[in-house]
């Protein structure tokens, strides 16, 4: 919908009632105010027609998806890296409209990933369940959070789709001797900050971007305040007084560190010390938490310490508890029927006399 002034001096309203692939409309009127108000008058009687029924919605997926991203994604510390993933997989797909989005177009998808016939890099040629799950996974929150924001009145055509069953992975911890071992390495790197970036972490369960940078104002009255966390939740944790003393002493709201992810490297491959793969840093996480639970920790304070929102993320530190299925050794069957020398020769002899 238009109103502009003619050469003739009048004023022009040009409307299109039905989108731009109905009707047009034209009137000419001798003032500007009455053009518009014809102009409101006309939108108003076309919108004021239930029995006409709603126009076709010929939104496409990414169309939601933009949409999605400007109203909530961009608050999200992931936002553009979900929006980027859901862009690539909405062009594999062919775009469709959201109209017609199904469960059987995106698991057709899902199954050309994982069979290496879609790539986003030439490099990876086959991606894993956990990939195709994470996808299943984005869209899913785009209609979810579009249906809260009144942008989409549909069920969610994802809703029963399941994601892959996958098997736990390995949560790779150090031991004592090779937490010595990196220290070692880490004081004789050439990186000045790498020592204090590892013992933060190795004493905070802290994660090594909150680490790494961490600013001088975040340390006050013995505690580390971690900032703009995964979990979107500020956690201040207390730290000793030896560690205090070997961080900077700066207070200012400025980086304490400079970036040392390439010194904890190869301070790792000196120390002859292998993690599983994408775990080379967070290993000093599963560290603190394996040896806050080995030592007895409460699984409920190691939950607020590594600031997860879900308990249950935290549960897989659980089995470190010294007395965790503890009751597995005296409560079995061999233990209880121990006594009585089942199947020794002591028994054999026994039943002889």
């Amino acid at each position: 919908m238009a109103v502009s002034k003619l050469s003739n001096g009048k004023w022009q309203a040009q409307i299109f009632p039905n989108g731009r692939d109905g009707k047009r409309i034209r009137r000419q009127f001798a003032t500007k105010g009455e053009a518009l108000a014809y102009e409101k008058h006309t939108k108003d009687q076309a919108q004021d027609k239930p029995w006409l029924g709603e126009k076709a919605d010929k939104r496409t997926v990414f169309d939601l998806v933009k949409t999605w991203y400007n109203a909530h994604g961009t608050t999200l510390a992931d936002g553009q890296k979900r929006k980027d993933a859901m862009e690539f997989a909405c062009k594999a797909m062919g775009n469709p409209l959201a109209t017609e989005f199904n469960a059987r177009i995106f698991s057709a998808y899902r199954e050309q990933r994982l069979a290496g016939k879609i790539t986003r890099s030439s490099r990876v040629k086959k991606v894993t369940p956990r990939t195709v799950n994470l996808e299943l996974a984005y869209f899913r929150a785009v209609f979810n959070e579009l249906r809260r924001l009144d942008e989409w009145q549909a069920p969610n055509p994802l809703d029963n789709v399941r994601e892959y069953k996958i098997a736990e992975s390995e949560m790779a911890y150090l031991t004592d001797e090779e937490i010595r071992a990196l220290l070692k390495e880490c004081e004789a790197s050439t990186s000045k900050d790498l020592l204090s970036v590892v013992k933060l972490c190795l004493a905070t369960g802290a994660r090594w971007g909150e680490a790494e940078t961490l600013k001088g104002n975040q340390i006050r009255a013995g505690k580390v305040i971690f900032t703009k966390t995964k979990g979107k939740k500020n956690r201040a944790i207390p730290i000793s007084d030896a560690l205090l003393e070997v961080l900077p002493t700066s207070r200012k709201a400025k980086p304490l560190f400079t970036s040392c992810y390439s010194a904890f490297r190869s301070a790792l491959k000196r120390a002859d010390i292998e993690t599983p793969a994408g775990q080379l840093t967070h290993v000093l996480r599963h560290t603190f938490a394996s040896h806050f639970m080995m030592n007895g920790g409460n699984i409920l304070v190691l939950q607020r310490i590594l600031g997860h929102t879900d308990i249950k993320v935290t549960m897989r530190y659980s089995h470190f508890a010294p007395d965790h299925l503890f009751e597995a050794v005296n409560l079995n069957p061999l233990e209880r029927l121990s006594g009585e020398k089942i199947g020794s020769k002591v028994a054999a002899e026994d039943v002889t006399t």
